[in-house]
């Protein structure tokens, strides 16, 4: 219980007391339970942990059907109002009755944690992370990567060419079998291609030979583009970068590098 829940239980408690006393005369012992039962159950809620609830869908930035015609409005609704809604269900279901615990550093010991917290908080945070990355294509086709992130892409994979082609093909069935992400991430002073199963990613203790830091994220479980794609997911990868918005990677870039930490996100 935290010094603030103390004072504030003491607080009310002692309130209850004190009114009961001044109105004994008028109301009787019976009112003055009543009074110090009501009190004790403010103090009660107040001291709880807050964890019930604690984590929420975003909104998007955008309406569904704002990514045609690279990702369909059907598909965007149902992924964002079922499939992330059902994560963000289970893992306050999950977390309920503990204390709050940011969703960034809930990433760290999630495999610890259990089946429970890996699936439905990696699912949580990688859902987030991948609604704010992406634009309308006419929006996202005015972004570009910053001179700082272009300088690392440069660095790692040749060119931003050389780096959507090896992205590509590490998403491709054959290299990704199954449902997963692809990443790319901060890893030290590069940048490194990371493809992760299910809803495992690479902030994660355990995942990869180390944590790192995701600055770009591409969902390729079939609920993703299956409505419009059916089983070509090579042609839902290589459209996907139509929806890119390169402006908010390179403010992950910036905020990785400076902080080493994960992304934040919303919700």
């Amino acid at each position: 219980m935290s010094k603030l829940s103390l004072v504030l239980s003491a607080f009310i408690v002692g309130s209850a007391s004190g009114f009961s006393m001044t109105m004994k005369a008028q109301t009787g012992s019976n009112s003055r339970r009543e009074i110090l039962q009501k009190g004790a159950a403010i103090a009660t809620a107040i001291a709880a942990p807050a964890a019930a609830n604690a984590y929420a869908v975003p909104d998007l930035n955008y309406p569904f059907e704002a990514l045609e015609p690279y990702i369909d409005a059907p598909t965007m609704k149902i992924h964002h109002d079922k499939h992330h809604a059902t994560y963000v269900a289970n893992i306050n279901k999950a977390t309920e009755g503990k204390d709050e615990v940011d969703i960034v550093a809930l990433q760290l010991n999630a495999l610890e944690a259990g089946p429970a917290v890996r699936n439905n908080g990696g699912g949580h945070y990688n859902h987030a992370f991948f609604w704010d990355e992406m634009a309308p294509p006419d929006e996202a086709k005015k972004t570009k990567p910053s001179a700082a992130l272009e300088a690392a892409i440069n660095k790692s994979f040749g060119s931003l060419d050389e780096m959507k082609a090896a992205f590509e093909a590490r998403a491709a069935p054959g290299a990704l079998f199954g449902s997963g992400w692809v990443w790319i991430c901060v890893s030290g002073d590069e940048l490194k291609l990371v493809g992760t199963p299910n809803q495992d990613n690479p902030l994660m203790k355990g995942v990869a030979d180390s944590v790192m830091f995701p600055i770009l994220g591409l969902d390729v479980w079939e609920h993703a583009y299956y409505l419009k794609y059916q089983n070509r997911r090579p042609e839902y990868v290589s459209n996907w970068w139509n929806v890119v918005n390169w402006d908010k990677v390179s403010e992950n870039f910036a905020y990785v590098t400076e902080k080493k930490a994960g992304v934040p996100v919303r919700g």
